[in-house]
């Protein structure tokens, strides 16, 4: 078994470590921030529909302390908007090490590919995190979460699904992970723009007729887009994986809400305003509107409050 190094440490890290740790893995946790900083112990407690997981202690590092992640399986639960810089600091430490990008957004694995990594691996995530206080954390998995090639292999792909696989954090393999790519960021682009402006929690979808008829003018001009790509994706499926998300997450904030709510940047350019900036590559800028204002709004937001 590969050591496991866990790069991020907010919500889902957190979790992915625990659950790691708690299924006898070797894990190594590293702050996404490049700056140095001391090493620290935390224990975390997450809180699930099973009930509390088992009170873990989790250390946490910094690059600096780490000469080679050679023989590990690099995972990224930081933010995506730090990826460039990441991938100039690994590239002198991860050498033939597959990375596995368990971030949202479209496009969040281009640094990798123009550094020249060879094995990059997406997940996409189906389940719901929230840092609560005193080393609590909440963790609600929806389905295993997919994780599928950009560049590498199949087999290499099944033995990093097994080996960061637990029951507590399900994980699966899918052969063809740019559509569940899609339709995760068009979920994530109603979610991550609508509730933050809404100043309300995932749940409102479900509850309000009037932001799920917003969402699904969001999800058309979304797929619009994903089709000019060559992805087919039909609304009715992304509707009712949003719903089922919502329903979910009931009461939870989406990611872009708590970071402006603790004024830190957001992932909000790898969603609404990557598709905006697709859809103007492909020349029809005109069909995206609601989906760019929204991103734009969200983004002026998240800058307002910093």
């Amino acid at each position: 078994m590969k050591d496991i190094c866990i790069i991020g440490y907010g919500a889902i890290g957190k979790v992915l470590a625990v659950a790691l740790k708690l299924n006898g893995r070797n894990v190594s946790v590293i702050r996404g921030s490049i700056a140095d900083a001391p090493p620290l112990q935390q224990k975390i407690t997450v809180v699930s529909p099973e009930g509390n997981w088992p009170e873990t202690e989790i250390n946490i590092s910094s690059l600096q302390y780490f000469p080679s992640l050679e023989n590990s399986i690099i995972v990224l639960t930081s933010k995506s908007f730090g990826n460039a810089q990441l991938s100039e600091a690994l590239k002198s430490k991860a050498g033939n090490a597959p990375i596995v990008l368990l971030q949202n957004g479209l496009g969040v694995e281009r640094p990798f590919i123009e550094n020249g990594y060879p094995d990059i691996y997406r997940t996409v995530l189906f389940a719901t995190s929230q840092n609560l206080e005193d080393g609590f954390v909440r963790f609600k998995p929806v389905a295993a979460s997919a994780v599928g090639v950009v560049k590498g292999d199949e087999q290499t792909l099944t033995q990093i699904v097994e080996q960061i696989h637990t029951r507590q954090f399900p994980f699966r393999v899918e052969k063809n992970i740019q559509p569940v790519i899609w339709k995760k960021a068009i979920s994530n682009c109603v979610f991550n723009s609508i509730c933050p402006l809404l100043e309300t929690d995932n749940g409102i979808f479900h509850r309000d007729e009037n932001a799920l008829a917003i969402a699904r003018r969001v999800i058309a001009e979304c797929i619009e887009i994903a089709a000019a790509e060559g992805i087919s994706l039909h609304a009715d499926e992304v509707e009712a994986s949003l719903l089922q998300i919502s329903r979910s997450s009931d009461g939870q904030l989406i990611s872009t809400y708590q970071d402006i709510l603790n004024k830190r940047e957001t992932e909000i350019e790898t969603l609404n305003l990557e598709v905006a900036a697709i859809a103007k590559r492909l020349h029809k800028q005109h069909l995206v509107r609601e989906t760019r204002l929204l991103g734009e709004l969200t983004l002026l937001k998240s800058k307002l409050h910093r």
